[in-house]
């Protein structure tokens, strides 16, 4: 496997980064959850109540693709690296299924998506310097706060939104086993302080995005 320089590694973060938030990026080429579900009547009211759901749900996906790839950039052993490789690409697909179901329900991503790739990526890079063992226990943690934040958007989903919870069924699958696999992988517990502000930081971005 031929050594990237600083340059080729630059080049290659830029080029995810313009993937995720501006283009198409590589998936697992794995079938949309809803592709078999019909489209159900949605009022207004409930048409924007899913796309707000749905555009936190994108955003998250974009900061997620960013902590993998800053945990990657600095982690210290090539199993630990291509676990969040592989983590990336399938929150790939999250990213093109939220982005798919928001044409759908014709509203637009998050216009601070830049901001939460920039930031998500610098505490990825951060976690990762710490060692690997806290960086695979900071992806269990996310893991574990994005699938309460799943839970809370099943509820709060119209009810006939069918197509939008059947993303949002199969995303919570997928972070649950990416979770396992971290803690499985040597993750540690993380101090209740910083889950404290992990989760602080969460509400911020989730209620910003909701709306703009």
């Amino acid at each position: 496997m031929r050594h990237l320089t600083p340059i080729d590694q630059f080049i290659a973060q830029s080029d995810h980064a313009l993937r995720t938030l501006f283009g198409q990026p590589v998936t697992t080429e794995r079938e949309n959850p809803s592709s078999d579900t019909d489209e159900a009547h949605l009022s207004e009211v409930e048409r924007k109540r899913s796309a707000g759901l749905m555009r936190v749900n994108h955003a998250g996906e974009v900061s997620a693709q960013a902590l993998y790839q800053g945990q990657a950039l600095t982690a210290r052993l090539d199993k630990v690296r291509q676990s969040m490789e592989r983590a990336a690409l399938e929150e790939n697909d999250h990213l093109a299924w939220t982005e798919q179901r928001l044409l759908e329900l014709s509203s637009q991503k998050s216009i601070l998506n830049p901001v939460w790739y920039c930031g998500s990526f610098a505490i990825g890079a951060i976690a990762g310097l710490l060692g690997d063992k806290w960086s695979l226990g900071f992806v269990a943690e996310t893991e574990h706060q994005v699938i309460r934040h799943l839970d809370d958007h099943l509820q709060k989903l119209p009810e006939n939104d069918a197509r939008s919870e059947a993303i949002l069924k199969q995303m919570k699958i997928d972070e649950a086993h990416h979770a396992t696999v971290a803690l499985e992988g040597g993750g540690a517990e993380l101090p209740r302080p910083v889950k404290k502000l992990m989760a602080a930081m969460s509400r911020v971005m989730t209620t910003s995005a909701y709306y703009m």
